[in-house]
């Protein structure tokens, strides 16, 4: 199995009062309530945290990014992860990811792209996503093409990263009169990508078209099931078997010494649903074009009080059915076993805190995954067969063989 820590980064030191007062904490919400020196804290916190999950056993750091809103501070990934790919030395950095429709460059973003690969001595996984429906406003793209920018500057990326230049790209969204840039992956052809996701069946099928895998982010396990089916079922079409290596989940997962601190700072996972202080207006995260009518439907009722929250049922329904797992090392392993027996992937995300949990107890939360939690976790992924894709050589359409300039950058370390 591929183990993966993941923070989201949270930006909780701000008047929660205010949050509420609002109504809303994304894309509208004044930045005035930010501060720097608990941001700068905060930031050095989570690069200990990171450096702390190698140490412990992770096999992963999976990064990702959001903008105008203090539940994510990290407004660009690639910029963690440049700092990550010179300060750790084994873990694979997982970007998902970058929201290729904000791109204005996506050849730019190849480069840099390129760049962690080379510095990280081919430690990149690079994932792709659309963005949140907010982040397209305030980035001034029009939501209606979300997916036609994604799906065009993942294509350009792709060829500036494999075909040599210079070449000329005339699409739609994207006009490069000369595409040749100099920085290319360590990786060949290029670095593996992985996409994350909710439930978007248009995301879900055009990953396993890629053969890519799908990350699916804390559903719950009846819904993940559907995911494995249509993106099995797809795989199929495609011509080639589906299976383990191509399924990730998200877990977010808080353990603790005890039964009672794990499920306090458990319910710091609710902060980012909005149930502390708000998150976007349901209007702004969902503009007209982002999502499908019925889905969009769904998050106007909510916004005028027909109906409760599409995001999230109440925390005690999702400790329930395990999208949110809390307790003692002990008590969580036998409801990950259910998960991993249940849905199989190979590629587990372990989202451990949220909101206001304290510094000391996500490190303890950290040594008590990497210690006591992942070591149960890679028996039972043995007993069930569950290789990831670095062990599993899974064939796909490009070959990731381990290239010669890889293993000189290797001896070179």
């Amino acid at each position: 199995m591929h183990l993966m820590y993941f923070t989201e980064q949270p930006m909780s030191a701000y008047d929660a009062q205010a949050g509420l007062d609002f109504g809303a904490t994304a894309l509208m919400f004044s930045n005035r309530h930010f501060d720097p020196v608990a941001g700068s804290r905060l930031y050095n916190e989570y690069l200990e945290h990171y450096r702390l999950a190698e140490e412990v056993g992770f096999d992963g750091i999976m990064l990702n990014e959001h903008h105008n809103a203090p539940f994510c501070m990290q407004a660009k990934c690639n910029v963690f992860a440049s700092i990550l790919a010179a300060m750790t030395r084994r873990v694979k950095l997982v970007l998902l990811g970058n929201p290729l429709p904000l791109a204005d460059n996506p050849v730019r973003l190849a480069e840099e792209l390129a760049m962690i690969d080379m510095v990280s001595r081919g430690r990149l996984v690079s994932g792709f996503v659309r963005g949140g429906g907010q982040e397209q406003l305030a980035a001034g793209v029009n939501p209606a093409y979300n997916r036609e920018r994604f799906e065009e500057a993942h294509a350009l990326i792709v060829k500036a990263w494999t075909q040599t230049g210079p070449f000329r790209w005339e699409g739609t969204h994207y006009q490069h009169r000369v595409v040749n840039p100099w920085a290319v992956p360590l990786q060949t052809p290029h670095p593996r990508v992985w996409i994350p996701g909710v439930l978007s069946k248009e995301t879900i099928v055009w990953a396993a078209k890629q053969r890519y895998p799908y990350i699916a982010l804390s559903t719950e396990i009846e819904a993940t099931k559907k995911i494995w089916e249509l993106y099995d079922k797809v795989a199929l079409e495609t011509g080639y078997a589906g299976g383990p290596e191509y399924r990730g989940y998200l877990q977010r997962c808080h353990v603790a010494e005890t039964e009672e601190k794990a499920m306090a700072n458990a319910k710091q996972f609710m902060w980012m649903q909005g149930e502390f202080t708000g998150l976007a207006h349901p209007v702004w995260s969902s503009p007209s074009g982002y999502f499908s009518p019925s889905y969009r439907t769904a998050f106007v009722e909510y916004a005028v009080g027909r109906r409760s929250n599409p995001r999230g049922a109440a925390f005690e329904d999702q400790i329930t059915n395990q999208q949110i797992v809390a307790g003692t090392p002990k008590t969580v392993i036998p409801k990950l076993r259910r998960l991993l027996e249940e849905t199989r992937p190979s590629i587990m995300g372990f989202w451990a805190s949220d909101g206001f949990v304290s510094n000391e107890d996500t490190k303890t939360c950290i040594r008590l995954l990497g210690q006591e939690v992942l070591p149960a976790l890679r028996d039972i992924g043995k007993e069930l067969g569950l290789w990831s894709p670095f062990e599993a050589n899974a064939p796909t359409s490009i070959h990731f063989a381990e290239p010669a300039r890889l293993k000189d950058a290797a001896r070179q370390a």
